[in-house]
């Protein structure tokens, strides 16, 4: 049985070819975080090594040691597979880690049918490591499958690329993950549609804030501060924008969840504004923006819209973070009625 929820035609793909006996050497598989990419990776590792009739059956020795991470023949790299907890956090996939899985790939499977190797974050590859993961592509050994996973595929080096067969995983509707939650997870319904909406149709999120409070802790608590900022002076703006350049110093990501997040906000605002609240994101904060929504215009909020689009534009093009934060936060509008947030 295949874990991942939806993506029926790159699941009907790899079906195909597993009847037919085509499987490929090497797969790109495409998506935005927590689309499900390490769930389908799975699955095909699965499958390609699954002891029962119908592959993946998840019930054999094989799909069980796989799903517990204790298959001889499957291996994830990333940034956090050098197994040394003493190790300092990475920023790339060396090429030390590329060639000791070219070294292992030259060897025959272990215990299984195939050996899989799956790179989560295959964009994060260093060049001299998409260099040398390359001329393994290009010479594959028999029983070997190589799983490429990127949420950027503009960097990766076109060459290795155009060595894999690319399967893109778009987000779920709204809707299917929703469902997915409560069937599958016994997720509660109110929580579960909060869920569903902030997920963007990436379930893998969905799930792990459906595990415990601390995502959407961490979302309440940037919400507010974005709360905060929205009415506050200059020189607090200013301080806050220094505040992001300092993270985005350390985490380019995290700097662009909290532009996704105002992005977020203010099209809710716009949908509010233009009378469309049930297409809203943040349903748990509906009546915080009907109160804020009158102290804009449209023009302004959509002005503002752009405003936060370009920003996180420039910052992925590499221009100066402090000069694009601080213009972000002079291009705040001006609420012009007070608003009791309760």
């Amino acid at each position: 049985m295949w874990q991942i929820v939806g993506q029926s035609r790159a699941v009907s793909l790899l079906q195909r070819s597993l009847e037919q006996g085509a499987v490929a050497h090497a797969y790109l598989l495409v998506g935005p975080p927590h689309v499900g990419k390490m769930t389908l990776a799975l699955d095909l590792a699965r499958a390609v090594n699954c002891q029962g009739d119908e592959p993946p059956c998840g019930s054999c020795d094989a799909c069980q040691k796989i799903a517990s991470g204790k298959h001889a023949d499957v291996q994830v790299i990333g940034l956090n597979s050098t197994g040394n907890s003493n190790d300092k956090p990475r920023t790339e996939i060396g090429i030390d880690q590329i060639r000791e899985i070219q070294h292992s790939s030259s060897l025959p499977p272990f215990e299984g049918r195939y050996k899989v190797f799956i790179i989560d974050g295959a964009e994060l590859m260093s060049t001299e490591a998409a260099n040398c993961l390359l001329k393994t592509l290009e010479e594959p050994s028999v029983g070997v499958i190589f799983i490429l996973l990127t949420a950027n595929e503009s960097v990766l080096l076109a060459t290795v690329v155009s060595r894999c067969q690319r399967l893109e995983l778009r987000p779920l509707a709204t809707a299917q993950v929703g469902v997915a939650l409560g069937e599958r997870w016994n997720v509660e319904p109110q929580k579960a549609e909060l869920l569903a909406r902030l997920s963007h149709g990436c379930l893998g999120w969905a799930i792990l804030a459906a595990g415990g409070d601390s995502l959407l802790e961490q979302r309440s608590q940037r919400l507010d501060r974005l709360l905060d900022i929205t009415s506050a002076d200059y020189e607090e703006r200013f301080d806050y924008a220094s505040q992001l350049v300092a993270w985005f110093s350390q985490s380019r990501s995290l700097v662009q969840e909290i532009l996704d997040l105002w992005l977020d906000w203010w099209r809710d605002l716009l949908l509010v504004k233009l009378g469309c609240g049930n297409d809203i994101t943040n349903i748990d904060r509906q009546a915080i923006l009907l109160d804020l929504a009158q102290g804009y215009t449209v023009m302004e909020i959509r002005a503002f819209i752009s405003s936060i689009q370009s920003a996180g534009e420039q910052l992925r093009q590499n221009a100066n973070p402090r000069l694009v934060l601080e213009v972000l936060m002079l291009s705040i509008p001006e609420r012009r009625a007070a608003v009791n947030y309760g």
